[in-house]
Order: C-alpha cells, then sequence, then structure tokens
C-alpha cells in the first residue's frame, strides 16, 4: 500500500536508528538522549509498584485526561493558574505530537530554533507546516530575527527548548526568556515550552519559565523521563484549559488514555519522602560527568574543536573548525564511540555549522574519558 504524501517528506530518526549499533558490546555510546540506567530510582519504584498491584480501580479504563490524584499533584507542583489544565500523555513527545495534529493546518507557519530538537522537525514535517527557523545565540534565539518572522507572516506557534537546549545544552537568559513572552503576545503567538531539562540544573541560578511571562499564549511539556524512568512514557502539557480540551479530543482517537497503572506508579515515586534526594543524586551525578566530559574534551581534542559551557540537561554541542559531521560520525562509531552528527537537528534550507551532539548523562566519567580519547582520533 502506498503511504501518504507526508509520510514520504518524513526522514526517519537517525538517533532511533544509531541506538542498536549505540549500545552493542564495545561501543561507548554519547549518541542518544537517555538518562543514567544506574541512577533510576529502583527502589522508589519497586516500592511503588507492589503498591499500586493492590489498587483494583487503576486497572480500569480511565478518563482520557489522566489519573486524578496525578492530575491534582501536578496542578500543585506546576503552580497553574485555575483558568488552566492538564492532559497526562503517553510521554511528552505525544503531546507535542497532539498539539501538531490539533492545531497545525498544512502550510501553518511555525518557528523552531536552529538547530532544533530531531522530534520536533519530525511532528511538524509530518503536520505539513512550513517551518520557519531562527538562529540560536549563547542567551537564547537571535531577538531581532524572531520579531522578524513574527512581523514578516503569519506564525501559529513558536516551539522551543529554554532551558538546558537539546541538542546545544544552553539555557536562555532571563531578558531573552521576558523578550520573547512580549513577542509572543504582542503578535499573537502560541508558545510551545518544552521543558523535559528543567529539573536536570546543577550549577547557576534558577530562572522562570518563559511561559510565565505569558501565561495565555503559552503551553508547556514536561516529561518523567528524565527524572524517574522513560520507560514509564510518562509526560504532561498544561496551558489555557480550553486549548487543553481540544487536546483531550484528539487524544481520545489516539490511545483512549495513557496507561492508569505507570500513572498511578509515577505519582507514588513523586511523592516518595525520598524522591527530593533522588533527584539531588542525580544533578550531583551528572554535575561530574559533565566535568569529565569537559575536561576529556580540553585535554584530547585539538583547540580549534570548542564548546559552550552547561549548567545542567544532558547535552554538550561541540563545534568543529572542519570536517564533515556525517563522516565524523561514521568514522567514530567504526572507532568504538557514538555520536551525533549535528546535521540532523537542522531544517533543510537552514545554514549549519559543523558540530556533533555529545550525550554525558548515561556514560560513566571513565567511560567518557574513553570515549573522547577515541573521538581524538577521527577529528
Amino acid at each position: 500500500m502506498q503511504t501518504a504524501k507526508h509520510v514520504q517528506q518524513l526522514r526517519s530518526s537517525y538517533i532511533r536508528e544509531i541506538l542498536r549499533a549505540a549500545t552493542a558490546d564495545g561501543v561507548i555510546s554519547l549518541a542518544g538522549g537517555l538518562p543514567a540506567a544506574d541512577l533510576f530510582p529502583h527502589a522508589l519504584l519497586q516500592e511503588a509498584m507492589i503498591k499500586v498491584a493492590s489498587n483494583k480501580q487503576v486497572f480500569q479504563y480511565g478518563e482520557t485526561r489522566g489519573y486524578a490524584p496525578l492530575l491534582e499533584h501536578l496542578r500543585v507542583t506546576c503552580d497553574l493558574k485555575e483558568s488552566h489544565g492538564t492532559l497526562v500523555t503517553t510521554g511528552s513527545q505525544q503531546g507535542l505530537d497532539l498539539i501538531a495534529r490539533t492545531y497545525i493546518n498544512p502550510g501553518d507557519h511555525i518557528v523552531l530554533e536552529a538547530p532544533s530538537y530531531l522530534g520536533a522537525l519530525q511532528v511538524f514535517t509530518l503536520a505539513q507546516a512550513n517551518i520557519n527557523t531562527v538562529v540560536q545565540t549563547p542567551n537564547g534565539p537571535d531577538l531581532m530575527a524572531l520579531e522578524q518572522l513574527f512581523t514578516s507572516r503569519p506564525v501559529k506557534l513558536f516551539y522551543a527548548v529554554p532551558d538546558f537546549h537539546n541538542p546545544t545544552g544552553i539555557s536562555w537568559s532571563l531578558q531573552t526568556r521576558k523578550k520573547v513572552a512580549n513577542l509572543c503576545q504582542a503578535f499573537n503567538v502560541t508558545l510551545i515550552e518544552d521543558a523535559p531539562y528543567r529539573d536536570l540544573r546543577f550549577s547557576g541560578e534558577d530562572l522562570p519559565l518563559v511561559s510565565s511571562f505569558c501565561p495565555e499564549n503559552a503551553m508547556v511539556l514536561r516529561s518523567s523521563s528524565k527524572i524517574s524512568a522513560p520507560g514509564l512514557r510518562l509526560g504532561s502539557v498544561t496551558g489555557p484549559e480550553e486549548w487543553i480540551t481540544h487536546l483531550i479530543r484528539v487524544k481520545q482517537t489516539s490511545d483512549l488514555h495513557s496507561s492508569l497503572p505507570m500513572q498511578a506508579v509515577l505519582l507514588e515515586v513523586f511523592t516518595h519522602p525520598e524522591f527530593e534526594a533522588h533527584l539531588r543524586n542525580v544533578r550531583s551525578h551528572y554535575r561530574q560527568r559533565y566535568q569529565a566530559l569537559a575536561q576529556a574534551i580540553n585535554q584530547h581534542l585539538p583547540p580549534e574543536v570548542s564548546y559552550a559551557e552547561v549548567e545542567g540537561g544532558m547535552f554538550l554541542w561541540l563545534r568543529l573548525a572542519q570536517g564533515d559531521p556525517m563522516e565524523i560520525a561514521k568514522n567514530a562509531l567504526e572507532k568504538g564511540v557514538a555520536v551525533v552528527p549535528g546535521d540532523v537537528f537542522y531544517s533543510a534550507d537552514d545554514i549549519q555549522s559543523p558540530a556533533i551532539r555529545l550525550n554525558f548523562s548515561y556514560c560513566k566519567p571513565e567511560d567518557l574519558n574513553a570515549a573522547i580519547q577515541l573521538l581524538a582520533r577521527v577529528v
């Protein structure tokens, strides 16, 4: 059977395709956006699953919006306005897909950062959106270029990852956050703020969500994958209740609701007295791993290779003075280290600077050092 035209335009995920090779024996993977499996809250998960197993109610069909006790917990912890609502999703990726399916018509103008999260590029390509991009600076998007985009065409939404951006790892400055919020309000553009790494800050100052400055013009995507375990496949979308109601109708056609037992397990983990200690432990280890990666780069790679320091998250963006990132990634894999070429994070028309994305959360410090020594043979 012939695939639909919009599917034919969809690029496959380089990261998902390389995952098998990247996790093979003898390969050190800096490729996937994987949290550290050795830091999952295994004891909390086991305790929660035993407790939830005796709750017969959660094994029945449930409300599409989500498990009511979890929704109430998210309302409080996310400090939602009375006029705002929450939808629990099967990972925040589903939330992004639901937003595109609900609100994007073929040809609608949207704006993404360049480079941008690969999953967002895929979702909006499948929705047949007209994708416009704005160049990133060390403080976030180029504000003059963003305003020009908003001025020159009817932009429906701006999707961004302001905290510990995927793939670059940078965080927007406070000034940029306020200015972007003002622009979205002035031009009636909806901000889709993706915040999966926000709880992984290990240095620097906590900054408010961009959406806190334009709450009626924004929806926020959150994920449990980076702070509990990605196999639970749970995330959420928050925003004005009217907007969430439309997302619920579309989700009903997709999967009826996300797994109720897993939602109940997640709530038990979130409310456990030791959960905050778990988060502190994750941040501490990620700081050590980032520092080990940065030290190895400084020691083993040539000075022409550069990177911007990060204050949290899972990624470091390694800028190359020369070379083809795709070839470098291919040759690095042959040497035993998996990385992601920066090319895959750009749309086809973007001007690209050669770079590769490195993940520091998954591997232990000694493996990160060994990986950079292997990468040095290629770079």
